[in-house]
């Protein structure tokens, strides 16, 4: 299906999600806490998040920092519930904030965590499979080099070392490359998450592994910056990597990159969103447990949204990047998807996270 206008859809969201409007007061906020500002795929995640807030009439107050010092995004969340917020969405960077937010949650403020986790919290999390998200690319990066012949050097980035979500992505990209018993991988290696010092850590790993024939990357600004060294390079090494940005799906485009894996962004903004405005207006307790927002698998020859959602091109995955209204409207039939029978049902154990 191609994209179009859905506003049938968009229009039966607000009853499909059986949350009434009529009991919420316009000085009620929803506190929207993230890491990494600045950060295009975090945008994509907010951008989820105001859509959620439109939909259900609700005032949605987001707050960054630069970086995942768990201590300034603890900081950010208790600033929120101070000033009265209903409920509080954030990352959670850092198992330290476990007990301060569980202190909140006692205190009657609900919280959902979302994308960057802490099994210590006594909160729902929505976000990808993260082992099994890793198993996906590295799998992809083994059959572009060949299968199982494959022979060479592969080197693996982490953006965020000792973060458990990135952790788990990496174990599970090196479970997928033992397939190729010819390949010498080396990493994680810290290669940092600002887009500069991102770009200059693989430009030192690449130079001092020259012979690299893979190059994978465990975050956001990973595909840009490979991208790029390729580009700058010849194009000698196959680059693989997570999230459906504009620049990181321009890489891929124009030959520089191979693969993307998605992990919905949108839903991970979204979700959060609902779960909070269905636990405050119908007192339902928001249960610790996973939720999981979907692998997408994106190549220039293909792609695979997940949760669903109606076939795309390429072309057509450029646009959503760039347009958070369009990016709605075709996340519409999910949207509609989250019925009361949903919202009111246990989430998976969180162990399932790591599966």
């Amino acid at each position: 299906m191609r994209l179009k206008t859905m506003t049938a859809r968009l229009a039966a969201t607000a009853a499909a999600l059986i949350i009434s409007t009529t009991v919420w007061a316009a000085d009620e906020t929803i506190g929207f806490v993230t890491h990494s500002q600045g950060d295009p795929f975090i945008q994509q995640i907010i951008d989820g998040a105001q859509a959620a807030a439109k939909d259900l009439g609700v005032t949605l107050t987001v707050a960054q920092q630069a970086g995942g010092a768990p201590e300034g995004q603890l900081k950010l969340v208790q600033n929120f519930a101070n000033a009265g917020a209903k409920g509080v969405a954030t990352s959670v960077p850092g198992e330290s904030m476990a007990g301060a937010l569980n202190e909140l949650i006692s205190s009657g403020v609900p919280i959902v965590q979302y994308n960057l986790l802490s099994q210590g919290v006594k909160a729902p999390y929505v976000g990808e499979k993260s082992v099994e998200s890793g198993r996906i690319l590295g799998k992809m990066i083994v059959e572009k080099l060949g299968g199982a012949s494959a022979k060479g050097t592969v080197i693996i980035g982490n953006c965020f070392p000792g973060f458990p979500v990135l952790e788990n992505r990496a174990k599970g990209v090196q479970e997928s490359l033992k397939a190729a018993a010819g390949l010498n991988v080396l990493g994680p290696f810290d290669v940092k998450v600002s887009a500069v010092d991102n770009y200059n850590r693989w430009e030192q790993l690449y130079a001092a592994n020259p012979d690299a024939i893979a190059l994978i990357g465990l975050c956001a600004p990973d595909v840009t910056s490979l991208g790029k060294l390729n580009a700058a390079n010849g194009d000698k090494f196959v680059a693989g990597g997570y999230d459906l940005t504009e620049l990181n799906l321009k890489a891929i485009k124009e030959g520089h990159a191979y693969v993307t894996i998605g992990q919905s962004a949108f839903v991970q903004g979204y979700l959060p969103i609902v779960l909070l405005v269905n636990s405050i207006r119908h007192g339902v307790a928001l249960q610790p447990g996973f939720y999981n927002s979907g692998s997408q698998i994106v190549t220039s020859e293909g792609v695979d949204m997940a949760n669903g959602l109606p076939k795309i091109t390429f072309e057509e995955a450029e646009k959503l990047a760039a347009d958070p209204a369009a990016t709605a409207t075709y996340y519409a039939p999910w949207t509609t998807s989250l019925t009361a029978e949903l919202l009111g049902a246990a989430p998976q154990p969180i162990a399932a996270e790591s599966e």
